[in-house]
């Protein structure tokens, strides 16, 4: 019996068996490639983004016809709308930022050292902020205060190289009177990043401070921290390299920045340094994790007992956060001072100090006590 199958008659060629089915009109080559990858994958449009997630992790870079940084690329990409602005930003102990009153000059220093094009502008706080500054608006102010008429110049025995006269500019200006304060965007953690980049374009604002529950600051991000993870750690020519977070010492212990994340810690001193669960699920940072540990933010020189026979050494701390540790392994736990407490003993055997001897021949003195120091 001939078949029957009325689709194939309106083909040049049979392509029943094909495992693609082949349209007989291409409209549109996305169209066409959107209809391929649900015939491939199935035809429900949300796993579309699962199927390609799956595509990317078991093709290798030949296959899958994309380099290896294109496929990284295209994973972050995918990645990056589940991705909230807590997981992005930078934290409020690493902003830098000015009061509204500062001087041009000092603005100019601060800019100096701290390697940025825009400064958080603050009035009280840093949680009362106004906005922010970039240093584009700040030459740009001055230019045009040192700017002098090119008649008058070259009237000038000696003009004067581009026609700028620099003492023209006040630097003990405040910033406010300089009106170059700039908006800055406001945000909440838990904001996705993908819509905050969609504002960054629309407002053309690439600064956002990160604004928690009680209104204060959390943190801040830039358009350049989302850009970077999608194409990784972008570096000017202004960056310094980054020493490593956790380097070993000739004596055996590690010196450690607070901010190196657990599972670096973790994969650097082995298996044996075991993280509580709870813990690992709060905390990101070695420096969360210490403070966690203590119940509170550790001072400088203070000792932290960790997992096993791990000790942690505070090396450097100020009143806001921990900055750098030391990491010792010891060769046996160290007793607390209460378990070499004995029954009977008194407590002065706590600090290792002897209990001072009553000498009962003694004279009483005025207040009728024995004297120790007898």
């Amino acid at each position: 019996m001939p078949d029957s199958d009325p689709t194939s008659t309106n083909l040049p060629f049979d392509a029943r068996n094909l495992p693609v089915p082949v349209p007989a009109k291409r409209e549109s080559d996305g169209n066409w490639f959107l209809r391929l990858f649900r015939s491939v994958f199935g035809s429900r449009a949300s796993t579309m983004r699962a199927d390609l997630s799956d595509v990317l992790d078991a093709m290798t870079p030949g296959e899958s016809g994309f380099s290896p940084e294109e496929s990284r690329m295209l994973k972050n990409i995918l990645g990056l709308r589940e991705r909230r602005v807590v997981d992005v930003m930078v934290p409020r102990a690493d902003i830098i930022a000015v009061q509204q009153d500062i001087q041009l000059g000092d603005l100019l220093m601060v800019f100096e050292k701290a390697g940025h094009s825009r400064l958080v502008i603050y009035n009280d706080t840093l949680d009362d902020p106004v906005g922010m500054v970039h240093i584009r608006d700040l030459i740009g102010y001055m230019t045009t205060r040192a700017t002098i008429d090119p008649a008058k110049n070259a009237k000038r025995r000696k003009p004067l190289p581009a026609g700028l006269d620099l003492k023209g500019i006040d630097l003990a200006t405040p910033l406010t009177a300089a009106r170059i304060v700039r908006e800055v965007l406001f945000v909440p953690p838990s904001a996705r990043v993908m819509d905050l980049l969609a504002r960054m374009q629309a407002k053309q604002i690439h600064l956002a401070l990160v604004i928690d529950e009680y209104g204060g600051t959390d943190g801040l991000i830039s358009i350049e921290d989302i850009v970077e993870q999608i194409v990784g750690e972008i570096a000017d020519e202004h960056d310094e390299d980054d020493t490593a977070d956790i380097v070993r010492q000739a004596d055996g212990s590690y010196v450690a920045d607070a901010r190196a994340s657990l599972e670096d810690v973790v994969a650097t001193l082995g298996q044996d340094f075991v993280v509580e669960e709870d813990v690992a699920d709060e905390v990101d940072t070695l420096g969360g994790y210490l403070t966690t540990r203590a119940g509170r933010l550790p001072l400088r020189g203070e000792l932290i007992p960790g997992p096993g026979l791990f000790e942690f050494e505070v090396l450097d701390a100020d009143p806001r956060r921990i900055k750098r540790v030391r990491i010792m392994r010891l060769t046996e736990k160290r007793q607390k001072p209460r378990e070499l407490k004995k029954r009977g003993e008194p407590d002065a055997v706590l600090a290792g100090v002897a209990p001072p001897q009553l000498n009962l021949d003694a004279p009483p003195n005025d207040a009728g006590s024995q004297n120790p120091r007898s």
